[in-house]
């Protein structure tokens, strides 16, 4: 079986690393906002190139409190788009603000900034761009659209960690950028995690204040706030996986280079390398005409393909109350009906690359497409 990941091996790579830091946690007593978070906030802050991180619960509250820090309040209305996990959009109608969709860019399947003017209206307080597979966002007319509109930018980088634009990582572009940490990223936890990161301390503060309750002084809320904070079991893990991320980010572009390289003249459209960037490759997303049948095969085989993301948000029966219909967002909708996406974890081999390709190839033969 070549799994799509697998948390098992790469554990027992860092197996004296990771059970020495929780150790450390476990003699210590001390268990949540201690020294392991303030330590990861630190590091974490410094690797993307921010002056602030911010441990959370989890990547869809990194987003929540981002967003509530930037001001934006019920009745306002964020820009961002449906070829996303969910929790993008659910972090927005945690506010009790509405999202108003952007369509994609059909090579890089992240926010399109020319389709991005014409949907600001009266009531849009910030944009909300996200980093999909591991290729960030055109950001530069995305931050200059911002500024002229007087807009906040709230970069998603779950699946960006390391990833670069211009030299610069994701999350240290816009107002604030969040991460997830659930175990699959790039970084991973050994459960939910998340952070922002921002250079801005009035936002730092805010969403410091917003993650326990308000308090700026122990059981008395200056703010109304909630419960999420990062707990210093996974901060001290992700302390010693963050030291591994660069070398991990390698091996994925090594594996995608080798896709790129196998599958040239296949069927399947490949990830499209954003001259803008640096692609850290979370995931390794082709097109295909027969996307369904595609993964069906590949799984027959023992291959862990998986659908990332097969129905737009604004095509889920959850969010039918948005009123956006089908043909309202056309390279999102051709996007969720041919992306499959192959394994490219840095615990794969190169013989598992070239394995996971021959299947592709033999899959386009039998069909005829080749």
């Amino acid at each position: 079986m070549i799994h799509f990941s697998d948390l098992k091996s790469q554990y027992l790579s860092l197996k004296g690393e990771i059970d020495i830091a929780v150790q450390r946690v476990l003699a210590s007593g001390w268990f949540i906002l201690g020294d392991e978070v303030r330590a990861f906030e630190e590091e974490f802050a410094s690797y993307v190139g921010a002056a602030h991180g911010i441990g959370v619960g989890s990547g869809t509250e990194a987003l929540h409190l981002a967003l509530v820090a930037c001001g934006v309040n019920p009745g306002d209305e964020v820009l961002t788009v449906s070829h996303t996990a969910v929790a993008t959009v659910v972090a927005i109608e945690l506010t009790g603000a509405r999202p108003v969709f952007v369509d994609i860019d059909a090579r890089s399947y992240t926010m399109d900034p020319s389709q991005l003017e014409d949907k600001i209206g009266p009531a849009t307080k910030a944009i909300l761009p996200v980093h999909l597979y591991g290729q960030m966002a055109d950001m530069d007319p995305i931050l200059a659209i911002a500024q002229e509109h007087g807009l906040k930018v709230v970069e998603d980088a779950a699946q960006a960690h390391g990833a670069e634009y211009k030299g610069r990582k994701a999350g240290s572009l816009g107002d604030v950028g969040c991460f997830s940490f659930y175990p699959t990223k790039n970084l991973g936890a050994y459960g939910d995690g998340g952070l922002v990161v921002t250079s801005d301390s009035t936002l730092a503060e805010q969403v410091a204040l917003l993650r326990q309750y308000g308090w700026a002084d122990r059981y008395v809320s200056s703010v109304k706030g909630l419960n999420s904070r990062l707990d210093e079991l996974q901060a001290a893990i992700l302390r010693v996986k963050l030291h591994h991320l660069e070398e991990w980010n390698a091996i994925r572009r090594k594996h995608a280079a080798l896709y790129d390289e196998l599958l040239r003249d296949a069927a399947v459209v490949t990830p499209y390398h954003a001259e803008y960037g640096k692609h850290c490759y979370h995931i390794y997303a082709v097109r295909s005409q027969r996307r369904d049948e595609l993964k069906t095969y590949l799984r027959e085989r023992g291959v862990g393909a998986l659908l990332h993301y097969p129905v737009p948000v604004h095509l889920q029966e959850a969010y039918a109350d948005l009123g956006v219909g089908p043909g309202a967002l056309p390279v999102t909708e051709r996007c969720a009906e041919e992306v499959v996406t192959l394994p490219v974890a840095p615990e794969l081999s190169e013989d598992q690359i070239r394995e996971v390709s021959s299947l592709v190839r033999e899959f386009e033969y039998e069909k005829g497409l080749v």
